[in-house]
């Protein structure tokens, strides 16, 4: 494990540029740590490496993306996640708790959580959807990127018009929250749910957009026609 780990940063240490070292950190209100590579060399590194580790059973790998993960490097996160989802074949049901322990230890800014939820913890879910009401239990917790993720993990099922039911609950519960992270999250679920139920999601939208914050409802309406994005947004 560590002489994988240690060629990983020293291909990061090498791959840097200053560049994008600056227009990284624009990206995000927090203070982020990162090496400052584009990402795309950051997911090739991430690919040739997992190709060289001498097994890819899945507890292994998980290993690997916690150490990863430790290390707080934005760039390390991302390879953590990819990593994550290349065993997706090999996902049991207690991987869940996996998932949700990265999710509240490690993840801090909106990067890392939508790239570990859109794709590893999306693919569990739509492998085992019973899990869909443990992922609700996020909406009430106290860590913004946690309550983030149990709308952003519904992002690609959404756009395939899957689990219509389980997203407007997820809305529902976290409908009138203060955080602007999380009303960006639920609002983008809910506009990816529309390219599929739009009828449904306008009429959800324009039933709550009395409290819904206007943030949310921006991003919810984001596809829709002119005419329904102007009943909606009318006050």
């Amino acid at each position: 494990m560590t002489h994988i780990i240690e060629k990983i940063r020293e291909e990061l240490k090498s791959s840097r540029d200053e560049k994008t070292g600056i227009l990284t950190q624009k990206f995000f209100k927090e203070s982020i740590q990162a090496y400052g590579v584009r990402n795309a060399v950051v997911h090739k590194i991430a690919k040739e490496n997992f190709k060289s580790l001498s097994s890819n059973i899945k507890p292994l790998v998980f290993d690997h993306c916690e150490t990863l993960w430790q290390s707080g490097y934005l760039e390390e996160a991302f390879i953590a996640c990819d990593w994550s989802y290349f065993v997706r074949k090999q996902y049991e049901p207690e991987d869940f708790q996996v998932f949700t322990h990265w999710i509240n230890h490690y993840v801090t800014n909106w990067a890392t959580c939508d790239t570990l939820c859109n794709h590893t913890v999306g693919e569990f879910l739509i492998r085992y959807p019973e899990y869909i009401e443990n992922l609700k239990e996020l909406t009430k917790s106290s860590n913004r990127w946690a309550k983030r993720a149990a709308a952003v993990s519904l992002i690609i099922p959404a756009r395939r018009g899957r689990f219509l039911n389980d997203i407007l609950e997820i809305a529902d519960l976290l409908l009138t929250d203060h955080d602007d992270m999380v009303q960006k999250g639920y609002g983008w679920m809910l506009k990816c749910a529309s390219e599929a139920h739009q009828q449904i999601i306008f009429d959800f939208v324009v039933r709550n957009k009395a409290v819904m914050p206007r943030t949310s409802l921006r991003y919810a309406i984001e596809k829709m026609p002119l005419e329904m994005k102007t009943t909606a947004m009318r006050k």
